[in-house]
């Protein structure tokens, strides 16, 4: 049946081949012939491999694979550099390799649903025109840093995977939109989320989160999804604020810290010669209440914020936000709302 409809095509000069749903085991040699295919759906069969000979369809653009029996990705497709779309869903995949993600520079969509891939190599950054990503219902256990040079990326979902923590990289990512990181094992969100100026939609549904990174308020989400989490309950405790005794290290780093937003002070000028100080430095915080920069996290609290009067979205629901204060000075003026958190 194959052979038929390709032998029509070499006929009919068309561009897109459709043999999803054919119950496929094997491509004819026949393939190689047809070097103006553009696109090529091959979903929904039972093919275990793809020939070599697919690597002379150099002007594919789109390649559909979904729901196959491959446990690997085929080496091929490393030939196939001008492929924009690539499917895989539905396969028996566990691995990536790298020599074919570098072999892909102009994909711009990638599925790889419903697999068992376990680990993400470096080479992703590769694919430096990528705009979607989609491993959800995987075996992933990390996001690689480098998931962070991909600034093209406008979608990201990993639902459904082993996830534990997101790399700090990911808020590089200026022109993410949608990000679904649903069912998974994520206990926090890494500081900087204000990186995500454009991100519409966040989905992080049924992880262990118990608390927001500072400054999440800000972000122009449409959408958040956070149901099935650990959140910290709007509960009001007593608690006792001592007057607190900073260590040397700590005095000094907030005044050096406070210094180097001078640039025409002298440790501003300075701190270039000794760049094992700036990267001691370069975790600084500063308080929420008094602007005052810190080294040290000294108390972390936390602030309810209600995400339709504060974000502007159309739940009525409330999430606690991280606030970081540099005092118990601070912690104890009556002109705030943030509770302490007390971890137990």
């Amino acid at each position: 049946m194959a052979n038929d409809l390709v032998i029509k095509v070499l006929k009919t000069k068309t561009k897109s081949l459709n043999l999803s749903s054919r119950k496929i085991t094997d491509l004819p040699e026949a393939f190689a012939r047809l070097t103006w295919i553009l696109t090529l759906k091959l979903n929904n069969n039972y093919l275990s491999s793809l020939p070599s000979e697919l690597q002379s369809l150099r002007h594919l653009t789109e390649l559909n694979l979904g729901n196959n029996v491959l446990e690997e990705v085929p080496s091929v497709l490393k030939h196939l550099c001008c492929l924009k779309k690539l499917f895989l869903y539905g396969n028996k995949i566990s691995h990536l390799p790298p020599e074919v993600l570098e072999g892909l520079p102009n994909l711009v969509l990638l599925n790889l649903n419903h697999n068992s891939i376990k680990v993400i190599p470096p080479e992703i950054k590769r694919l430096c025109a990528l705009e979607s990503i989609s491993l959800t219902d995987n075996q992933l256990e990390q996001i690689p840093a480098e998931f962070g040079l991909i600034k093209s990326l406008t979608e990201i979902n990993f639902n459904n995977n082993k996830l534990t923590q997101i790399p700090q990289q990911l808020y590089n990512l200026s022109q993410l939109r949608k990000l679904y990181l649903a069912r998974n094992n994520l206990t926090e969100l890494p500081e900087g989320v204000l990186g995500w100026k454009n991100l519409k939609i966040l989905d992080v549904a049924g992880n262990c989160l118990s608390v927001f990174p500072v400054g999440f308020q800000f972000l122009a989400l449409k959408e958040l999804f956070f149901e099935g989490n650990c959140l910290v309950p709007f509960t009001l405790m007593e608690s006792i604020q001592e007057k607190e005794a900073l260590l040397l290290k700590e005095l000094s780093a907030r005044l050096i810290l406070k210094e180097s937003t001078n640039k025409f002070s002298v440790v501003s000028k300075a701190l270039p010669i000794y760049p094992e100080l700036q990267d001691l430095l370069s975790q600084w915080g500063q308080c929420a209440l008094c602007a005052q920069p810190f080294l040290t996290t000294w108390l972390e609290c936390v602030q309810f914020i209600n995400l339709w009067k504060h974000m502007g979205m159309k739940s009525s629901q409330s999430i606690p936000v991280r606030v970081l204060l540099c005092s118990y000075d601070c912690f104890n003026r009556n002109d705030h709302l943030y509770y302490r958190l007390i971890w137990i």
